[in-house]
C-alpha cells in the first residue's frame, strides 16, 4: 500500500511537470477587450471622482463672501440636480440616436422600479444642505477631519445592507485609513484643529451616516438591474432630487427667491461649484454602477490628500511632517484593502 501511494505520488508529480512543460513557451492568455474596457472605465471614473472631490471643499469656502453665503443654498442644490438631470438626458439622446430606443435605455419604467429612488434622493438632500451649514462651525481642515467618519459608516452599512463580507484585513484597513487621513490633516502648530463645537460634531456624524446609507442604498439600486442604462437610473434619481430641493426652496427661501430672484448672489465661483458638484454626482453614480462604495470611500480619502498638495501651489501652504506620515499610512491602507478582498 505504501509503495502504491508513493508510485501514485510520483505519477502525479510527473504529470504536473509535463503540464508545466507543455505550457512553457506559450503566450499567457490575454485579457478580453470587454474586461479591459471595464477596467479603463473604472480607472477613469475613479480618477475623475478623486479630482472633483478634492476641490469641493475649497469651492464651497470660496463661494462665501464676508463669511456668509450671499446666494441661496437651496437654489444651488436645485441647480446641481437640474444640471445632472440635463447631462443624463443629453447622454441618453446620444445613445438613442446611435443605438435606438431599447428596453434597457427607455425612460419609461414600472412603479416598482421608480418607487425606490425617492429614498436616496431625500437623504442626499439633507446631506448636501448640511455640507454647507457645517462650515459655520468648522473650518476646512476641521471639515476634512470630521469627514473621515464616512469611512467607517460606509464600511459598516456596506456589510449590513449589501451583505458583503469584509475580511479582517479590510476592516483593519478602514481603521488605518481613518487614522492616516486624520493624521495628514492635523496642524502641529495649533491645538484648536479638533476643538469643534458640539453642533459641528453632530452635523459631521449625521452627514457620515446619511452619506454612507444613501451611497450603499444607491449602489444596491444601480446593481439590481445591471443591464439598465445608468443614465436612465440617474435621470429618475435626479428628478426626485429636483422635486425635494424645490420643496426645500419653498419652505426655506421662497420669499428671498421671489423678491431677489433665483440666481441672486451667484458668482463665477458659485457656478463653478455647481458644475463641480454635478460632475461629482455623476461620477459617484458611475462608481456605484461599475465599482462599489469602497472605491468611492478610498477615492475621496485620496482626494483629501490631493487637496492639501494643490493648496501648496494655490495658497502657499507648508506641508508638515504629519501630512507625509498620514499620506504614507493612507497608501498602506489602500494596499491592504486591495489584497484583503474576500475571494
Amino acid at each position: 500500500m505504501e509503495y502504491r501511494k508513493l508510485k501514485d505520488q510520483d505519477q502525479d508529480e510527473s504529470s504536473a511537470s509535463e503540464d508545466l512543460e507543455s505550457l512553457r513557451g506559450k503566450p499567457i492568455p490575454a485579457i478580453s477587450p470587454v474586461e479591459l474596457s471595464k477596467w479603463k472605465l473604472k480607472s477613469a471614473v475613479t480618477i475623475a471622482l478623486t479630482v472633483l472631490t478634492s476641490s469641493q471643499a475649497i469651492l464651497i469656502v470660496w463661494s462665501k463672501r464676508a463669511g456668509k453665503y450671499e446666494y441661496s443654498v437651496t437654489t444651488a442644490n436645485f441647480s446641481v440636480e437640474a444640471l445632472k438631470c440635463a447631462i443624463s438626458l443629453a447622454a441618453l439622446a446620444r445613445i438613442w440616436r446611435n443605438e435606438g430606443v431599447t428596453e434597457d435605455n427607455r425612460l419609461s419604467a414600472k412603479l416598482d422600479e421608480v418607487i425606490v429612488y425617492p429614498i436616496p434622493a431625500f437623504l442626499y438632500l439633507v446631506k448636501n444642505l448640511l455640507q454647507y451649514y457645517i462650515f459655520a462651525y468648522v473650518d476646512a481642515p476641521g471639515y476634512q477631519i470630521l469627514k473621515n467618519f464616512n469611512i467607517i459608516s460606509t464600511g459598516i452599512l456596506y456589510r449590513i445592507i449589501l451583505k458583503r463580507k469584509l475580511s479582517e484585513i479590510q476592516w483593519a484597513a478602514f481603521i488605518i485609513l481613518c487614522a492616516g487621513c486624520t493624521t495628514a490633516q492635523l496642524n502641529p502648530k495649533s491645538d484648536s484643529v479638533l476643538q469643534t463645537p458640539f453642533q459641528g460634531w453632530v452635523m459631521a456624524i449625521v452627514m457620515a451616516l446619511l452619506s454612507g446609507f444613501a451611497g450603499v442604498y444607491t449602489e444596491a439600486i444601480m446593481k439590481k438591474r445591471p443591464a439598465r442604462n445608468i443614465n436612465v437610473q440617474n435621470f429618475w434619481l435626479y428628478v426626485f432630487g429636483m422635486a425635494f430641493n424645490a420643496v426645500a426652496i419653498v419652505v426655506q427661501d421662497f420669499d428671498a427667491v421671489m423678491n431677489k430672484g433665483f440666481f441672486h448672489g451667484y458668482s463665477f465661483i458659485t457656478v463653478l461649484m455647481i458644475f463641480n458638484h454635478a460632475l461629482s454626482g455623476i461620477a459617484v453614480s458611475m462608481v456605484m454602477k461599475y465599482a462599489d462604495n469602497i472605491v468611492k470611500v478610498y477615492s475621496t480619502s485620496v482626494a483629501m490628500l490631493l487637496t492639501a498638495v494643490v493648496s501648496v501651489f494655490l495658497f502657499g501652504f507648508h506641508l508638515s511632517l504629519a501630512f507625509f506620515l498620514g499620506s504614507t499610512v493612507v497608501s498602506v491602507a489602500v494596499y491592504l484593502h486591495s489584497i484583503g478582498k474576500v475571494r
